[in-house]
């Protein structure tokens, strides 16, 4: 498989990766003070949720759309609009920030289309990538996307939180200084990222046609539901591992530093990935980061210490970049090109869907049946989620990167359940 060195000779990926790894960083700063100017504005923890709400909701009402135009438009472009609408929201934001107008209204909508922007940009860059990268370079190039995204998540919350100490709009002025950034660096991309020539349809017939793609193939319908599945799973236990250290009363600082152990198994996790994904089958790594989190949950059933949960989190996240580069690699590879932004955005919002319901499901169960209990009911749902790869053919057998289906054999409905090692 073609290493970091390779890839890293490859100037248009790495212009994306840039880019979008600097504006992830800005927007991962202000989601982490979205609650904290929600809550200075109302003074109420309900409406301070409103805003973070908000931008999941956008996220999810532009993926399958945005599958759509991605396999309509040049996806250069598409991403320079999207990086140009997100400096104007964050930088109305800052404006009114200090003018002292800032409204809780204002802020939701930003954060809705901040969230839009995002649902946008997710899968016509996987598209993109898709066309800059060689078949070799796309394990180690998506495992490159993992990473970023764990060092934004690591990073995010604590440079947020030191913005906002020194003035409450400077995380958004920053964030908009960012997407400025990522539509410079996209905008030297050189590689031709117009879509493929094709007979096209309506909107909506082009959405449809892309699910049914998804739908009438094995390996792409279990993936979905694993990871619909999963994401809810693990969400909800990273949810219930924080909560329950704050009904315990344990620091805020300590708890930011269980969230820090999980970011740091997730940014590791990314480091090795490319080396996972080369050397063990794309199946088995799939099935063994489903399995990873069923033992780590035993633990945290009867211990809330932060030296418990810490360690959990962190063991629990190393192989996720894995198991997501390998499983998306894999299905980007096998994906004809026109219809990579469809698969892509169906794909990310079926995974997506279930992630705001993971709170409400922790906090229904520690409130309902008390911590313990919780995460025994997580655990049984966690087995039940695993076996979905694990009892599923057409994901368990996917070999290695190199011996991965030509996209000729993979198109066929019934070529990808009859994959073998």
């Amino acid at each position: 498989m073609t290493g970091y060195r390779s890839l890293a000779r490859n100037r248009d990926f790495t212009r994306l990766w840039v880019g979008e790894a600097v504006s992830q960083l800005g927007t991962a700063a202000t989601l982490f003070v979205f609650p904290l100017l929600g809550y200075a504005l109302t003074g109420s923890a309900l409406q301070a949720a409103i805003p973070v709400a908000a931008y999941t909701l956008g996220i999810a009402l532009a993926l399958l759309p945005a599958g759509v135009i991605a396999d309509q438009l040049d996806r250069r472009r598409l991403l320079m609009g999207a990086s140009a609408v997100g400096l104007v929201l964050s930088t109305s934001i800052g404006i009114a920030g200090l003018l002292g107008s800032l409204s809780l209204t204002h802020l939701v909508l930003v954060a809705l289309g901040t969230g839009a922007v995002a649902g946008i940009y997710m899968p016509t860059e996987l598209s993109a990538v898709r066309t800059v990268v060689t078949r070799a370079e796309l394990p180690t190039a998506i495992s490159q996307n993992q990473a970023r995204h764990h060092v934004a998540s690591l990073l995010g919350g604590p440079l947020g939180g030191a913005m906002y100490a020194v003035a409450r709009p400077l995380p958004f002025l920053v964030d908009a200084v960012t997407f400025a950034v990522s539509l410079v660096s996209v905008s030297r991309v050189r590689t031709d990222l117009s879509p493929t020539e094709r007979a096209r349809s309506t909107p909506g017939r082009e959405l449809v046609e892309g699910l049914r793609y998804l739908l009438a193939r094995p390996y792409f319908r279990a993936s979905a539901a694993f990871s619909a599945a999963f994401n809810l799973v693990v969400n909800a236990v990273l949810f219930v591992a924080v909560l329950r250290l704050a009904q315990a009363g344990v620091p805020s600082t300590t708890i930011g530093l269980v969230e820090a152990f999980a970011g740091a198994g997730g940014v590791v996790g990314a480091l090795v990935a490319p080396y996972l994904v080369d050397r063990v089958r794309t199946g088995h790594l799939t099935v063994a980061a489903a399995w990873i989190w069923v033992p780590l949950l035993v633990p945290l059933a009867f211990w809330s210490s932060p030296w418990v949960v810490g360690p959990v989190l962190c063991v629990g996240l190393l192989l996720n970049p894995a198991g997501n580069a390998a499983s998306q690699s894999y299905r980007v590879a096998i994906t004809p090109d026109e219809l990579q932004g469809r698969l892509a955005s169906s794909s990310q919002f079926l995974a997506f869907v279930t992630i705001p319901l993971a709170p409400l499901l922790g906090g229904w169960l520690l409130e309902t049946f008390g911590a313990a209990s919780a995460v025994l009911a997580l655990l049984v749902l966690a087995v039940l989620a695993a076996l979905i790869p694990t009892l599923t053919p057409a994901i368990r057998t996917v070999p290695r990167p190199r011996d991965w289906p030509t996209l000729a054999q993979a198109t066929a409905p019934t070529v990808i359940s009859a994959t073998t090692p």
